[in-house]
């Protein structure tokens, strides 16, 4: 039967003796109990299995390799995070040069693009004026170079009119009149020619008769007045029989305006 102990006390082991001898036993088996619930927790700890790469940056290992490691991953990161920094400092630097000008320093460029601009058509007219005075110069002195005549020569034999054509300057064109004495056109001729020789002073008029150039009687009768042009020792013009083509009597302009249709002579 339940006592007011056994009530209080809770109930009893059978040959319980004293209430200190309940204690101590039931501080073996409060002891007894943690040290079961701590092996039971070790042998827990002991079966789970470590985590998977889940490094937060520092090795579990404690020795030379994990301290190995932990350098090896800190100067990969530090790499890292230099080359991205590198990247961004390029890319603001190309920012900052493209858009960091002033309204001030863009109206200078401007101003100086202008300057530039005006300098260089500058340039372009004085180069041009500089050729053209030396184009100018080179002109006269070639000029100055040609052989002037001025006035018809006579040619005495056929001797003479060989070297009137063979050995003059290559440049120089060389206009020969085979006439008659006889004919009123030949006459005319002369007269024409003599303007035109004070006209073009750098062109050689020459004048020629028909029996001392050994020409046919035929020849000195019904071909004259002609007129026989050279150049560099080559004939380039060839007219006879003028008397129909301009008639007995005409004008220098006309013989001049005859040989400029054709070539012969420059206008002035």
């Amino acid at each position: 039967m339940a006592t007011l102990d056994d009530k209080l006390l809770g109930e009893k082991l059978h040959n319980y003796c004293s209430s200190s001898e309940g204690e101590d036993s039931d501080d073996d088996e409060r002891s007894g109990d943690e040290e079961g619930e701590t092996s039971y927790k070790s042998t827990e700890q002991a079966n789970e299995p470590p985590p998977i790469n889940n490094w937060n940056g520092s090795a579990s290992n404690t020795g030379p390799k994990g301290v190995l490691e932990d350098w090896r991953r800190y100067k990969q990161l530090e790499a890292e995070n230099r080359k991205e920094m590198e990247i961004e400092r390029i890319a603001l630097a190309k920012k900052l040069t493209l858009s960091a000008k002033t309204d001030r320093e863009e109206q200078q460029a401007k101003e100086r693009e202008e300057m530039e601009d005006e300098l260089n058509e500058l340039l372009d007219e004085e180069f041009l004026m500089k050729y053209h005075q030396q184009r100018m110069q080179e002109l006269m002195s070639q000029l100055q170079k040609c052989p002037k005549f001025g006035q018809v020569k006579t040619l005495a034999n056929k001797d003479e009119f060989l070297n009137a054509i063979d050995k003059e300057d290559a440049k120089v064109t060389v206009i020969v009149h085979i006439f008659n004495r006889k004919a009123k056109a030949c006459t005319t001729m002369d007269g024409c020619l003599n303007v035109l020789a004070e006209d073009y002073p750098a062109i050689k008029f020459c004048r020629i008769e028909a029996d001392v150039a050994g020409l046919s009687k035929h020849f000195r009768v019904d071909g004259v007045p002609a007129l026989l042009v050279y150049k560099g020792g080559q004939i380039v013009g060839n007219f006879v029989q003028l008397a129909t083509e301009l008639g007995n009597d005409f004008y220098a302009t006309d013989v001049q305006r005859f040989l400029i249709e054709y070539g012969l002579l420059p206008e002035n």
